[in-house]
């Protein structure tokens, strides 16, 4: 991990496109700014945990329900 030092005002580049800018500093608080362009997706770290997991459920299928769906695709025979 990169550790950096900044004040308000400074600025961090991450590549070519994407520029975080310290906004304010208030005690324990940061507030940033994030430059990127539109098709770059930018989340808080919590929301895109649970993005991920409401992802993961919806993609995971209980065996009770892939059971039942099994028994009514040999039903269609």
């Amino acid at each position: 991990m990169l550790t950096l030092t900044r004040r308000s005002g400074e600025r961090i580049r991450i590549g070519s496109q994407v520029v975080i800018v310290v906004k304010e500093v208030h005690g324990n608080q940061v507030k940033l700014g994030i430059e990127a362009p539109r098709s770059v997706q930018v989340y808080r770290e919590e929301l895109y945990q649970k993005l991920v997991e409401s992802n993961r459920a919806a993609t995971t299928v209980e065996s009770e329900q892939l059971e039942s769906w099994l028994r009514e695709l040999g039903d269609e025979d």
